[in-house]
């Protein structure tokens, strides 16, 4: 006789739907319909297959149940990264959402926007077993995913605020009126302009550069060349030498926290005091960055909520149901030691 592998004997040893019915008398449809709470069953009927399950410990497959019934009940992340922050708190929200839903979430990285990567993760979105679908669209990759999935697949997208419409529910944060704050916030301590170091941006034209454009030109302030950069502290670095080696810069504005970490660097590296000569005001409020060396000003967003928002409309998406309106804390300049009026001339 043939050994009987550990695999066979577990699988052996799961009850299936079919000896559920054989236990109950029943057909194994019946089974399902009572799964599914379906009316069609008599209650007797309904008694004596829920005490065959409970006696056998039968536990049905939540993927095969939702498949049965359309696309599974679940979400799947599409996105290009999972450790900057910003990506992260989002999916930390639609993770929180999920959890307290019943639900699963499955995450699908898409490393770049060539046509062979985003093809392969709109198959695996367009089937069935993926769920509602969120496209986290902070960059050209996922923009690429947005763009490219079929018009039958429930998607929302984790948006840019200037982000053009796709036809797709998009949701975004006020990133642009947040950005004018922290621009009027430098001018105010009496900085002449504000430099800017950018981060990558669908389109080259984020809601955080167009707000630090509509401050600087509302007070009547130069608008500086921006200094693009990349997701990298290294790039930052890099920008932040640069404009340490400007006499006239005394106020930068950063694309995030991460990057306002290499320009305070590079600051350090060219013997310049923050903020004694040089200000410096972040981006999203990493956690840690009230305890930085000097703690710095930036601009708190809510990611988690911005998460569960896009899980919420998610689930719309996929029952039919109305979009709720989402809920969302404001973005807030949280003024810390990094900013202070300009050393005299």
């Amino acid at each position: 006789m043939a050994p009987t592998s550990p695999r066979a004997s577990r699988d052996a040893a799961v009850p299936s739907i079919r000896d559920v019915a054989a236990a109950a008398g029943v057909s194994y449809q019946t089974v399902s319909r009572v799964l599914n709470d379906s009316p069609r069953v008599r209650p007797e009927t309904r008694a004596t297959v829920l005490a065959a399950i409970e006696q056998l410990g039968f536990r049905p497959s939540r993927t095969a149940r939702a498949l049965s019934l359309g696309r599974a009940r679940g979400i799947t992340v599409v996105t290009s990264d999972t450790v900057l922050y910003g990506y992260a708190a989002t999916l930390q929200g639609i993770e929180e959402a999920a959890r307290a839903a019943g639900m699963s979430v499955s995450v699908r990285v898409v490393e770049s926007a060539e046509p062979a990567e985003v093809r392969q993760a709109v198959e695996y979105v367009s089937d069935a077993s993926a769920g509602a679908v969120v496209v986290i669209a902070f960059d050209t990759t996922g923009v690429a995913v947005l763009e490219a999935l079929p018009a039958h697949v429930p998607a929302v997208a984790v948006a840019e605020p200037a982000a053009p419409d796709r036809g797709r529910v998009a949701i975004a944060l006020d990133e642009r009126g947040a950005a004018a704050d922290a621009t009027r916030h430098l001018l105010d301590l009496g900085h002449r302009t504000v430099h800017h170091v950018a981060i990558p941006s669908e389109g080259g034209q984020g809601g955080r550069l167009a707000g630090w454009r509509d401050a600087l030109h509302a007070a009547g302030a130069a608008v500086p060349e921006v200094l693009g950069c990349g997701w990298d502290i290294a790039s930052a670095y890099a920008a932040g030498r640069e404009l340490a080696a400007d006499p006239q810069v005394t106020a930068i504005l950063c694309g995030n926290d991460d990057i306002a970490q290499g320009v305070r660097r590079a600051l350090y590296d060219a013997g310049k005091d923050v903020p004694g000569h040089v200000s410096i005001v972040g981006f999203d409020d990493i956690p840690g960055a009230a305890y930085w060396t000097p703690a710095l000003t930036t601009v708190r967003m809510d990611f988690p909520g911005l998460g569960r928002a896009c899980f919420d409309a998610a689930m719309a998406e996929l029952s039919g149901h109305p979009q709720p309106a989402p809920r969302l804390v404001p973005p807030a300049l949280m003024i810390r030691e990094s900013t202070a009026p300009p050393p005299p001339a």
